[in-house]
C-alpha cells in the first residue's frame, strides 16, 4: 500500500463556495486513529464519518493516525464525501488527481452514499464526484464505484435487539441496539497487530468514550466465549437512543452481535433482552436493577412472535402471571444464565 503524508480533496458547497479538506498521516504512538480538528460539533461528526465510512475496508492497518482538518465552516454536509476521499488518499487506498466531491450518507457503515446537496444548473462548475445515484458522470452510489468494486453493502450483515429503557416515568419504553459487521481479510500483511487493532475494528458513533469502551469490551468478550479469532470483523454498533445509563444494553448488544455473525437465530418477532455480565469471556449473564418496572413495560409492548430473554436470577421472583401474560400475548419467555442456550 502506497501511501503518502499529506492529501486534499476539495469540496463545491452548495452555496457556491469550495472547502478544501487536508488529511495528514502520522504514526499513531497510541494515539487515537483518526483526530479531526476545528469546532468541536464539525470534527466530531467528521471523525464519525470517516471511521464508519472505513468499515467497509477489508484489511485494518493500525499503525497510522490520520488527522483531518477543513478550511472553513461548511454549514451544511456537503463535505462528507470530501472527506471520506482524503482518508483514503492520504493511505493509498484511492488515486485521484485533484479531487472534488460533494456528498453525504446517513449509511457510511455500509458503503453507501446517499445523495448530494447541489442543483446543478451547469455542467461547468459541477464537482467530478457527486454522492447518490444518478446519471452524472462522476456519481458515486457506493465507495465501490471508486475502485470498480460491487456495492459491498451486501456483504455487511446486521441485526437489531431490544431493550427496555427504564428511568420511572413517562419516557420509559423499548429501544433497540443495531449491530453490523463486514468480514474482514485474514492475514492481511498490511496490518501490523497492537493492542487496539481489535478495538479498532468497533465503532459506536453517537455515544461517550466510556460507552464506546464497555461496547468494545462486551463484544470482545462475547466474542472470546465463542472461540471466534479476534479481528475477524469490522463492527458498527448503533443505539436509537445513544444517551442513557446504565449496562442493562449488553445482553441485546450482545445478542445482536450474534445474531449479525450467524451464531443465533432470529425469532419471528423482535428479540427483547435485559442482562449484564462482569465476564462476558465466560458466557455468563447477570442479574440487572429494575427488575418489576421492565417487566410491565416488556409486558405492556410484547407482540406476536417477540422472544424475551432475561436473567436466570430473576426467575424465581418474576411477576405473578408475567409469563402468562407473555404467552397470551403470542411472545416467548426465557430466563438465561447463559449466552449461546437459546
Amino acid at each position: 500500500m502506497n501511501a503518502r503524508t499529506h492529501a486534499v480533496c476539495r469540496c463545491r458547497l452548495a452555496d457556491g463556495r469550495f472547502a478544501t479538506i487536508t488529511a495528514t498521516r502520522r504514526p499513531r504512538a497510541g494515539r487515537a486513529d483518526v483526530k479531526c480538528s476545528g469546532v468541536a460539533a464539525l470534527a466530531e461528526r467528521m471523525q464519525q464519518v470517516v471511521r464508519l465510512a472505513r468499515h467497509t475496508e477489508a484489511r485494518i492497518d493500525s499503525r497510522d493516525q490520520v488527522v483531518l482538518s477543513i478550511d472553513i465552516d461548511p454549514g451544511t454536509r456537503d463535505w462528507e464525501l470530501a472527506a471520506v476521499l482524503a482518508d483514503r488518499l492520504v493511505r493509498g487506498l484511492l488515486h485521484l488527481a485533484d479531487p472534488c466531491a460533494n456528498g453525504w450518507s446517513d449509511h457510511w457503515h455500509l458503503g453507501r452514499v446517499d445523495g448530494h446537496m447541489l442543483k446543478l444548473t451547469d455542467a461547468t462548475g459541477a464537482p467530478a464526484l457527486l454522492g447518490g445515484a444518478g446519471r452524472a458522470p462522476g456519481a458515486v452510489p457506493h465507495l465501490g464505484v471508486l475502485t470498480g468494486q460491487p456495492d459491498l453493502a451486501a456483504a455487511v450483515s446486521s441485526a437489531r435487539a431490544w431493550f427496555p429503557l427504564h428511568s420511572g416515568g413517562i419516557h420509559d419504553c423499548l429501544s433497540w441496539v443495531d449491530v453490523s459487521v463486514y468480514p474482514l481479510l485474514a492475514g492481511a500483511p498490511d496490518h501490523a497487530p497492537d493492542a487496539d487493532a481489535d478495538a479498532d475494528a468497533v465503532a459506536v458513533p453517537g455515544v461517550d468514550i466510556t460507552r464506546q469502551l464497555a461496547v468494545r469490551q462486551a463484544l470482545l468478550g462475547a466474542r472470546d466465549f465463542d472461540r471466534c479469532a479476534p479481528g475477524r470483523w469490522r463492527t458498527t454498533v448503533r443505539f436509537a437512543e445513544p444517551r442513557f445509563h446504565g449496562a442493562s444494553y449488553e445482553l441485546a448488544l450482545v445478542l445482536a452481535d450474534r445474531l449479525a455473525r450467524g451464531r443465533d437465530y432470529l425469532a419471528r418477532g423482535r428479540l427483547i433482552a435485559s442482562g449484564t455480565s462482569s465476564a462476558w469471556h465466560t458466557g455468563q449473564v447477570a442479574s440487572v436493577d429494575g427488575m418489576a418496572p421492565k417487566c410491565a413495560l416488556i409486558a405492556a409492548v410484547a407482540a406476536p412472535g417477540d422472544r424475551i430473554l432475561l436473567p436466570q436470577a430473576w426467575q424465581a421472583t418474576l411477576p405473578p402471571g408475567f409469563a402468562d401474560d407473555l404467552r397470551a400475548r403470542g411472545a416467548s419467555l426465557a430466563c438465561v444464565a447463559q449466552i449461546g442456550m437459546f
